[in-house]
């Protein structure tokens, strides 16, 4: 009785594990595609200039002239489809303090 048990905890931990490691692996696909293609790509370019432009070119936070677009959230299955309304302009000094 306690070998079964024992068998069943270790099989649960097990599946645990491996379900752990699948996320971590597709997260670092995910995080790759991100910073090396889509960001890069003229699609990121053209919704950074539209984002800029909304806000007036200035950072949402303090007023400094913005630089950099800031997600607040990031679209989880369709890299690349998030909403305007999920961007907003930050300058580095302040896009550096959310991150850090």
């Amino acid at each position: 009785m306690n070998s079964q048990i024992l068998v069943l905890l270790i099989f649960v931990i097990f599946l645990f594990a491996l379900k752990r490691l699948r996320f971590e692996i597709k997260r670092k696909l995910r995080r790759d595609y991100y910073r090396n293609h889509y960001l890069q790509s003229d699609a990121w370019q053209r919704k950074r200039y539209v984002v800029l432009r909304r806000d007036n070119w200035r950072c949402v936070y303090c007023g400094a002239p913005a630089t950099q677009v800031h997600h607040k959230r990031y679209a989880r299955r369709n890299i690349g489809n998030e909403p305007i309304e999920w961007l907003v302009s930050v300058c580095k000094s302040c896009h550096d303090s959310i991150h850090h």
